[in-house]
Order: C-alpha cells, then structure tokens, then sequence
C-alpha cells in the first residue's frame, strides 16, 4: 500500500440544495465531530422530521450553477432511484459478495480516494477503510483535502491522482 497527497442534487430547478453537510465543502474544522448523517435516526429524519429539506445557499465550491442545473433536469427526469441503488441493494450485495473467487480477495491494482474532510464517509480516523486494506494486495490510497463531494470540489487533484496511479499500474494502456 502507498499513501500520498495529491495536490443530494434537488429535485427541482433552483440555486439552493439540501442541508446536508455532506453538501458543503470539506471543513478541517469537522474533524473528529459527529457528521449529519450520525444524527438522522436521533433527529427523526434527515431534516428533523420536516418531511422536506430546508432551503440552504449553494456552496459554489462544490456544485456550480450549470452542473446543478444538469443534475436537477436529469434527477426531475430520472428520478432517485439509480443513484440510491447501491444503498438499496445490500441483500444482492451480499450474496454476490459470498460467491466472489478467492474470498473476495483482490490481487489487481486498487486506487482508493480518501476526502481529507469527508466526515459522511471517513475512512481516515475510522476502521471503515480496514475491510479493503485487507483485501486489496495492490492497494494505493490517495488523501485529496476535500469533504464528500471530492470530484466537484477538487477535480484537478482527483484527475490528477488517477492520472498517476494509472500511468504507475497501468503502463500499458498509455499509447507511446
């Protein structure tokens, strides 16, 4: 395993997005706090039990007015359900999961993108990381400084990882 650093779309038309921290940019200052989403259950639902989401101004670090309008025409068209689909699909998961070759275990090359900030997923201080770090051999970990969203808020960094992880794994794929 190597470690460097590399250098909830609405569903209507607005400028405004849900209140969900994992909505905003990466903030050092979160760090080692409960994210929003350790407190759902605890506050009877994502938005207190309101049954809709308060209107917040759009962080224009993660989300630019184009890209929100994109996402809100293809979420009015489409609907939610593609992008919840993983959450949705644990029991398939699972069973897929129990059938894979070698345990699991994988031996190709892995690049993993930890968000230096992302307190919905963190993988950092956390044991959440450990599962892969055990079944991946060829493991490569990424810390890019962003929250959640790491490829609105920090697209260069996160191209530019993948960029070098391909071209160290995958040599052959490059044309010389």
């Amino acid at each position: 395993m190597s470690t460097s650093t590399a250098p909830g779309p609405p569903s209507r038309p607005t400028s405004k997005i849900p209140s969900v921290r994992s909505s905003a940019k990466g903030n050092p200052a979160g760090r080692g706090k409960p994210s929003r989403t350790a407190e759902v259950r605890r506050d009877n639902g994502w938005f207190g039990g309101a049954g809709k989401a308060p209107s917040v101004a759009r962080d224009r670090d993660v989300i630019s007015e184009g890209d929100l309008s994109i996402y809100t025409a293809a979420l009015a068209r489409t609907g939610f359900f593609g992008p919840d689909s993983w959450y949705m699909n644990a029991a398939a998961n699972t069973g897929y999961a129990a059938q894979a070759k070698n345990a699991g275990k994988l031996t190709l090359p892995v690049l993993f993108l930890h968000g230096a900030y992302d307190y919905t997923c963190e993988t950092i201080d956390s044991r959440l990381a450990e599962p892969m770090r055990r079944d991946c051999a060829d493991l490569t970990e990424v810390v890019v400084p962003s929250g959640h969203w790491m490829a609105q808020e920090r697209p260069t960094e996160v191209n530019a990882a993948l960029v070098k992880w391909l071209a160290i794994k995958v040599p052959d794929a490059w044309a010389t």
